[in-house]
């Protein structure tokens, strides 16, 4: 062999050498795809520690989420049941009170329930907004008609329970104000003793009302009748006087019952009644006590 052929012998064997050394040595620590991406042991395992970290934070992303969505369902269904709940109270009350004015509910008769409730209905202006749809009923009504010359044709006015909160009051007076300025002949009814009179009408006064054609308070022997007796006889005997009844107004239905009820009646809304009773006669006794 020439010497340039030992020359390339020992260059190949030298090569061959090296090449099978280099595969001994990083076969431990390489992995090698098919598309020729190299990757060490160290890298495998903290790659594979990520895929699996992630899947656990997904898994836990999820059960966390169906927790949250089962309890906003839980929150859901307690807030409907609440609804429907306050519903079905606000309705029992509405009938109660219905009845309870048909058949003259005493006040200690009253569930606190039915209470707190009509607390609300005034607190959140729904009693106002009430009282303001009535009263522009009574007010188109009575631009429709007129009194006639011989000022005979009176509207009566229930003045108990109504002139006690001061909304209702400055509702009521603005339509009162009207109705006397166009020769309506007013009278006001009371439930309260003729021996109130003098406190009644100076309570009437300071509120802003006058002008008023006559104010009918109970006799002793009135005092022992049904309220709805004692209306309807003082309705038959304005009749009987010469008077057409054109309007009753009135915040309880004992003065919208019986005879002689003139051509069209307004029921004022009545929340509280019971309560403003109680605190009508606490304060008509008082201004009694000071009289005397």
């Amino acid at each position: 062999m020439s010497a340039y052929g030992h020359q390339m012998e020992r260059e190949f064997s030298a090569q061959s050498l090296l090449s099978r050394g280099d595969t001994g040595t990083e076969m431990g620590s390489r992995y090698v795809s098919e598309s020729g991406f190299y990757m060490t042991s160290f890298a495998a395992t903290i790659f594979i520690a990520g895929l699996v970290t992630i899947g656990v934070v997904l898994v836990t992303s999820v059960v966390s989420l169906a927790v949250m969505l089962q309890s906003c369902e839980n929150k859901s269904k307690g807030v409907v049941a609440t609804i429907d709940k306050a519903n079905d109270n606000h309705h029992y009350c509405e009938i109660l009170a219905l009845h309870g004015e048909l058949n003259g509910l005493k006040p200690d008769n009253v569930p606190p329930l039915c209470r707190n409730l009509a607390v609300q209905y005034i607190e959140t202006g729904g009693y106002t907004r009430d009282l303001d749809f009535v009263m522009r009923m009574i007010e188109n009504f009575f631009d429709t008609v007129s009194p006639s010359k011989n000022r005979t044709d009176a509207v009566l006015i229930d003045i108990d329970n109504i002139l006690v909160s001061d909304p209702s009051v400055r509702r009521i007076l603005e339509s009162y104000t009207k109705l006397h300025s166009r020769g309506w002949l007013l009278i006001l009814l009371s439930r309260k003793h003729e021996k109130q009179r003098h406190v009644t009408t100076k309570h009437l006064n300071s509120l802003g009302f006058s002008g008023w054609s006559s104010l009918i308070m109970r006799s002793d022997l009135e005092m022992e009748m049904e309220t709805r007796e004692y209306f309807c006889r003082r309705r038959t005997e304005m009749k009987e006087q010469g008077n057409e009844i054109m309007s009753v107004i009135s915040s309880q239905m004992d003065a919208l019952m019986g005879l002689s009820l003139g051509i069209q009646l307004f029921k004022l809304p009545n929340p509280l009644y019971y309560n403003f009773e109680n605190n009508y006669e606490s304060r008509i006794h008082g201004l009694v006590q000071i009289e005397n």
